[in-house]
């Protein structure tokens, strides 16, 4: 092999070199493009930045459950994706560590002593484990990378071609054997004006394997330019697939933010779902034990014949009622803290428990905030006579919560904060956008099109005995026409333009529709509150006549001046008012995060915790 031939080989070597990277260094490379992109689209859409990765958590408390428990599980994907074996021809190299129980273990409970989960616990656990999370983040991810691609449309891009060749040719009279090696660059570019650019240099060189040893280099540069002048030119035009991946971006960012607050509203609301299924255990508990009592009571006084027995037989009916009631609320229990460890990405055989003190808190912090006055009439109350008018009171704002807000003024903040709102109005924008664009390409086409080279290739073993060939700008081809495509045939783009314009109008109906909803959903949320604040006086006055009920009712039946009857009805209304307590309580908190909600002011950090909009404090 001669010298030139070698130095053209081993130039093209090095680029390919140069030009292979691992498949380890090109997903390094996406992240880094797309957290860059999201970095930016953040704080547009949101105003600030957080940490953004798809990455999950090695240490997952989905993992250190199944190891630290010794829970069951059907393969190493059930650990997380690091623990697969790799399969073969895997790009990236990786060692598989054998996973084993963490070592804080101990505390994350056993089957005697579960692992007990507040309710900021469980927000943030819900962050870091929750399968539906992750795939929003993931969906946002990729619309990153998809947006990358299109700006990629508007850089240079650079391609290299390298070839070595041996060759035998007999077509002639004589034998001719050699080899040709070429090299070939080129680079594009297209701009945002909609010219496309093109330039391309090559080198060849031939040499021939006889006699004479005869050895041709070859040299071709040439230049290409497009420029649209009527339909398909423009910057508006050129660049709305850029602009729609721009936008993409801020529309998942926004979906993703929704969601976070939607699913915190979930968590917190299964969360104190569960706990109010465990107050309904302890009711009915305590309400089984009451009635246990009363046969007892009741079979004491049929044996002094006081009663007749049959109250006994009514009073044990009740009894095996309350005791079917209370086996319910268990298994009820159970089923729901299931399902709420599924909504936080848990496995639903872990060892898990709710701390039940946030109901006692939740109790406390409304008693306190609504002012509810659980003193009843006293007895002995002068009542007014029975056919005196009735006037009945309407329910009043006294004591009502700081987010039970003024109408108006709550539908105002949710149409300025709603993020789904936004992505409507964009959608929007968005449909007009393709109105233009779907109007363009009625228009015309009409190209200017120019290219110039100089210079010549050699291709084969043949072209070996011709003269070497150099970039003669002088002895170059160079044109430069029009190319017109008259605008005879558009039924496609005819109909493309008419949905366009329908696509449009079911976009603003889309914003009606939803900004509708939105101002619904406000009107039900703060009749919600008012509803939960009211139930909750009601219900609190009521456990106080229902206690003192039962109380009275247990002594007039030992004075004979009662029926077990009495008793039992007593002790079932107490607890359907402790029951209907714990609700309304439950109902005002979940009613006020949801009404946040709704209107798009319940902030979440990149934890998954939430802080809550306060009016007094923004006014």
């Amino acid at each position: 092999m001669s010298k030139p031939i070698a130095w053209i080989a081993l130039a093209g070597v090095g680029l390919v070199a140069a030009g292979c990277k691992s498949p380890a260094f090109y997903r390094q490379q996406a992240d880094a493009t797309a957290k860059a992109i999201l970095a930016a689209k953040q704080r547009e859409a949101t105003g600030r930045t957080e940490e953004f990765t798809v990455e999950p958590p090695v240490d997952a408390l989905r993992r250190k459950l199944l190891l630290a428990q010794g829970l069951p599980y059907s393969s190493a994907a059930s650990l997380g994706t690091d623990q697969l074996e790799p399969v073969p021809h895997w790009p990236e190299p990786r060692q598989v560590v054998a996973a084993k129980a963490p070592a804080d273990a101990a505390r994350l409970g056993t089957k005697a002593k579960p692992l007990i989960l507040s309710l900021t616990g469980a927000l943030k656990i819900g962050a870091r484990n929750s399968r539906d999370y992750q795939a929003r983040k993931e969906t946002v991810f990729r619309s990153a990378l998809a947006l990358d691609l299109e700006r990629d449309e508007f850089r240079n891009t650079f391609y290299g071609f390298f070839s070595a060749l041996a060759e035998v040719d007999r077509g002639g009279g004589d034998t001719a054997a050699g080899g040709v090696a070429g090299f070939e660059a080129w680079v594009e570019r297209r701009l945002k004006t909609g010219a496309t650019v093109s330039t391309r240099i090559a080198l060849d060189l031939a040499r021939l394997v006889a006699s004479d040893q005869a050895t041709s280099k070859g040299v071709l540069a040439d230049a290409t330019a497009t420029v649209p002048l009527l339909s398909g030119s423009g910057r508006h035009i050129v660049t709305e697939p850029l602009t729609l991946a721009e936008r993409e971006v801020l529309y998942t960012l926004y979906e993703l933010e929704r969601f976070r607050r939607t699913y915190a509203v979930r968590v917190a609301t299964e969360y104190l779902d569960v706990l109010q299924q465990h107050d309904r255990i302890v009711n009915t508990e305590e309400n089984y034990k009451r009635l246990v009592a009363a046969a007892r009571r009741a079979q004491r006084l049929v044996d002094s014949g006081r009663i007749p027995g049959i109250d006994v037989d009514e009073a044990r009916q009740d009894e095996l009622s309350a005791r079917d009631r209370w086996i319910g609320a268990r298994e009820l229990y159970r089923t729901r803290l299931d399902r709420f460890k599924l909504t936080l990405g848990l496995p639903t055989d872990s060892h898990v428990d709710l701390d039940h003190g946030e109901l006692k808190r939740l109790t406390a912090d409304a008693h306190g905030r609504l002012r509810v006055d659980t003193a009843a009439a006293p007895e002995g109350a002068a009542v007014p006579p029975a056919d005196a008018p009735i006037v009945l009171v309407e329910p009043t704002r006294e004591g009502a919560g700081p987010l039970e807000l003024e109408e108006g003024q709550a539908i105002r903040i949710a149409l300025e904060h709603r993020l789904d709102l936004r992505v409507a109005n964009g959608v929007v924008e968005d449909a007009q956008r393709a109105v233009v664009v779907a109007a363009d390409a009625l228009r015309p086409g009409l190209d200017l099109v120019g290219a110039a080279q100089a210079g010549a290739r050699r291709s084969s073993v043949a072209s070996a005995r011709l003269d070497n060939a150099g970039l003669r700008p002088d002895h170059g081809y160079y044109s430069l026409g029009l190319d017109l495509d008259l605008p005879w045939e558009r039924t496609s783009e005819r109909n493309t333009y008419r949905n366009s314009l329908l696509a449009l109008e079911g976009a603003a109906r889309g914003v009606q529709e939803l900004e509708d909803e939105i101002k619904l959903d406000v009107r039900e949320g703060l009749r919600g509150l008012a509803q939960a604040r009211e139930s909750t006086r009601i219900q609190a006055q009521g456990v106080v006549l229902a206690t003192r009920r039962v109380k009275n009712t247990n002594l007039l039946l030992q004075a004979g001046r009662a029926k077990v009857r009495d008793v039992l009805f007593a002790q079932e209304s107490l607890l359907s008012a402790q029951n209907g307590l714990t609700a309304a309580l439950r109902n005002y908190r979940v009613a006020e995060l949801a009404l946040q909600r709704d209107m798009g002011v319940l902030e979440i950090t990149d934890t998954g915790l939430w802080r809550e909009y306060r009016p007094d404090e923004r006014r």
